[in-house]
């Protein structure tokens, strides 16, 4: 690469920039605040509702973009020249980039998909918040947090009902869905990591002149690999015990240690190599 670079980091949260277990990033708060020091965005990209990011962005004092609900919407602070949008719900001065259903049209998915299964789903909009802490074992305010949803839906997964059956009837409705072992998450056929990353890098691009852009994509699971697919240089989380095995194999960089260390660790790593290899971010 030639010129001057603009760089855009992405990052998952749980796992990534914080700490698997508790949750914590004090490691990373240096290169937060550098990286708001240098005009270089840090956009986090998760499952999270748009209420469970609000905290820890107001925590950190993070102003950039953020993609929540596996990329089923992108939100953009009306302050932020960097990334304009038009024609876009706005909501507490903030833009809204709907890539997935709203929230009562993938409820009535819900209904549909357990027509075709034959059972009954509870997803969380069937639950109380004490049910919600309940399956999850979250303390009261994030699984209040975590019950204000916007675009997706996560349900308990049925037993007695594999996978692929639960997959393929999703994908006769036209959506998508993520299944796990205790929740499942139906999601809008348009949404995903990778294409709000790419919406976003699109916007950025519309006012950096003739910089480069070069995108960052950090995270720690299978969950992660769309977005991980769409930067030009994934860095992958490790687990106290190594790497996911549906991230290894694939090439990419792994973090020497896991979060927030390691976030930290291979930020600093980029950056002094991009400043050093082109002078100048701006």
């Amino acid at each position: 690469m030639t010129g001057k670079i603009a760089p855009l980091v992405f990052t998952d949260l749980d796992g990534t920039l914080l700490g698997s277990e508790d949750y914590r990033y004090d490691a990373a708060l240096p290169l937060i605040h550098r990286l708001k020091s240098e005009n270089i965005p840090l956009i986090p990209v998760t499952s999270k509702t748009r209420a469970e990011v609000a905290e820890l962005r107001e925590a950190i004092a993070l102003k950039d973009p953020f993609i929540v609900e596996n990329g089923s919407g992108i939100f953009i602070s009306l302050d932020d020249p960097r990334f304009p949008v038009a024609g876009s719900e706005i909501r507490d001065n903030d833009a809204i980039l709907q890539l997935g259903l709203t929230y009562p049209e993938v409820r009535a998915q819900l209904r549909r998909l357990e027509s075709r299964l034959g059972v009954k789903l509870q997803g969380f909009g069937d639950l109380s918040v004490a049910d919600i802490q309940r399956l999850t074992g979250l303390p009261l305010e994030d699984a209040r947090r975590a019950k204000q949803r916007d675009f997706t839906e996560p349900f308990v997964t049925p037993k007695n009902i594999p996978g692929s059956q639960i997959a393929a009837s999703v994908k006769e409705l036209g959506l998508q869905v993520t299944v796990g072992d205790r929740f499942s998450h139906l999601i809008g056929a348009k949404a995903g990591k990778g294409e709000a990353v790419r919406k976003l890098v699109a916007s950025y691009q519309k006012t950096i002149g003739d910089r480069q852009i070069f995108t960052i994509g950090l995270g720690n699971s299978p969950n992660d690999i769309p977005m991980l697919e769409a930067v030009d240089l994934a860095i992958v989380l490790p687990s106290k015990n190594g790497t996911h095995p549906g991230l290894a194999g694939r090439g990419w960089q792994v973090a020497p240690s896991p979060a927030p260390e390691g976030w930290a660790e291979a930020i600093r790593e980029r950056l002094d190599r991009i400043r050093l290899n082109h002078h100048t971010f701006r």
